[in-house]
């Protein structure tokens, strides 16, 4: 019999291996958290788990409630998780990288009534609540009997804990604006795990033997719905990281014995910038999963440590339900190829105006379930935003604001987001390929491009550059010179630099993913100082 929530999935996996490991600290992580390194196993973490519910359950928490989690990538997160989860109370992940404002509108929002928080943390979120007029109790990880008492009680006390109960509420990274909370059900984390579970090709999974590594945050869907959901599925080990530490990411993998590791883009490319040593091969990694390797770093990055970087696609609001993933050859290496899509998922590709475009063209990605419920394993909803819910579903296909081409075999292709793509005199010009061929200069550690505006062109291409250290006192109008050269041997004109900014650091959100909205209002600011090298007249049509 399947389980029908995430904790159900958990004690039946724990109850089959309890003297495996579940868990595993591996030592850099325990000494940023200060505690003890080494594996939990899967009976020690059920024992845990079933104090805390009866604890919650003593305090009058139940179906309908939210809590929230400020714990970062600590193991108390997924105790606390699936204790809440077996009383039908949905978790809301914090990001620990939020600030006041953030913390207001995040308590307000989602209405939680309790935050399970580390200490250094419990006075900042008791200010946000203050100022929401709604109760908030706070709570350390590791409190002991009585719990704060629930605010009131629990609002669907008399309905079934099933798979269309809320298991959490996740927030989307807000690089363009306000957060959306979107309602992720249990049947939503199930099916991440089943589907992930049943991977076959480059990705097949071993029942009871893999252990996943993740540098992950915990508030991000690709720790908490894929390498959490696959373990609790098929058994293994979840070692899980506080954060990516480059310089010692390949020991942990090593010492922690990992098989399978999950990657953000920016992670293969700073792995790549290490020496290379003897140990670079010496690791169980069999394959990773994740998105956005920089398409030049792909095929460097599998030679040197030997193993493919298996790229997918997938967004909170579509959890597995319309992932689609290279698992199977050809991979199409090098050419920000995400596979092709499965039998459960439908997928179109439209234009402005929602007409088809042919293989070979660029076009929004549309997405839906091909069973007869369109919205099958997708996310919920958007938490109080019905307009958002309407337009992200018109016509009854989820509207990703990915842009995407196919070839002629199906292959699909990322190009940019919708919103990063920069129209300079009637041009479409991707961020991301600009961007790719910006990080191949010598020069560049990091770099990230916005529409600066434009009294003739509308908009302009600006490149916020950070530079390795060894360039930090060259001449910065004969660096930006050099980086635009480079640009133009590799792009049509219209795609350089025709501004080029020096920063000490991009904004980025805490999966390393570029505040996009920020960014972008950096590019309106940046023209004009000192740090901002004025390049437009070094871009010409080439006869």
């Amino acid at each position: 019999m399947q389980a029908t929530t995430v904790h159900a999935a958990f004690k039946k996996t724990a109850a089959r291996t309890p003297a495996a490991d579940f868990l595993y600290t591996e030592a850099v992580t325990a000494q940023a958290y200060g505690i003890e390194s080494g594996a939990t196993a899967w009976g020690v973490a059920t024992t845990e788990v079933e104090r805390l519910r009866q604890a919650y359950a003593r305090a009058g928490y139940g179906h309908g409630h939210r809590i929230g989690l400020l714990l970062e990538n600590r193991p108390e997160f997924f105790f606390h998780w699936f204790a809440l989860n077996a009383l039908g109370v949905s978790v809301v992940p914090i990001n620990p990288d939020m600030r006041h404002s953030e913390l207001v509108y995040l308590v307000s929002h989602s209405e939680i009534i309790l935050a399970v928080c580390l200490a250094e943390r419990v006075d900042e979120l008791r200010a946000a609540a203050s100022g929401t007029g709604q109760p908030l109790n706070t709570m350390l990880p590791h409190a002991v009997e009585p719990f704060p008492p629930a605010a009131y009680p629990a609002p669907h006390a008399l309905r079934a804990i099933d798979h269309d109960s809320e298991c959490a509420l996740l927030y989307t990274s807000g690089t363009t604006g306000r957060p959306k909370g979107c309602m992720l059900s249990n049947a939503y984390f199930l099916q991440a795990g089943h589907w992930y579970a049943q991977l076959d090709g480059v990705c097949h999974i071993h029942r009871d033997r893999e252990r996943v590594i993740t540098p992950l945050p915990l508030h991000h869907v690709n720790a908490m719905a894929f390498s959490t959901m696959v373990v609790l599925v098929a058994g293994g080990c979840l070692i899980q990281l506080d954060r990516f530490h480059p310089k010692t990411w390949l020991q942990s993998a090593t010492l922690s014995r990992a098989s399978v590791a999950h990657y953000l883009g920016v992670m293969p490319a700073m792995l790549l910038s290490s020496p290379v040593t003897d140990a670079d091969r010496l690791h169980g990694i069999r394959w990773g999963f994740g998105a956005g390797v920089d398409r030049r770093h792909h095929a460097a990055f599998e030679n040197r440590f030997g193993f493919p970087l298996v790229e997918a696609w997938a967004m909170t609001e579509t959890g597995a339900g319309a992932c689609v993933i290279a698992s199977k050859e050809p991979r199409l290496v090098g050419r920000n190829c995400f596979g092709r899509a499965q039998d459960f998922v439908q997928i179109r590709l439209v234009d402005e105006l929602l007409q088809d475009v042919p293989a070979g063209a660029p076009g929004e990605l549309l997405v839906r379930s091909s069973s007869a419920d369109p919205r099958l394993h997708f996310f919920t909803g958007y938490l109080k935003d019905e307009d958002a819910n309407r337009q992200a579903w018109e016509g009854d296909w989820f509207h990703t604001g990915d842009l995407v081409l196919a070839d002629e075999q199906g292959h699909l292709f990322f190009v940019d987001r919708k919103k990063n793509v920069i129209r300079r005199s009637g041009e479409n010009i991707s961020a991301l390929e600009v961007e790719s061929v910006l990080n191949q200069h010598p020069a560049v550690k990091s770099s990230a491009v916005a529409a600066a505006p434009d009294e003739l062109r509308g908009d302009e291409v600006l490149a916020c550059i950070v530079l390795h250290e060894d360039f930090a006192s060259a001449s910065m109008p004969a660096l930006a010179e050099s980086i635009v050269s480079h640009a133009l041997e590799q792009l049509a004109y219209y795609k350089a630099p025709g501004y080029v900014a020096f920063v000490n650091s991009l904004p980025l959100t805490s999966s390393q993913k570029i505040q996009r909205g920020e960014l972008r209002t950096l590019a309106h600011a940046l023209p004009g100082q000192a740090h901002c090298v004025d390049t437009r007249s070094l871009k010409s049509r080439k006869k």
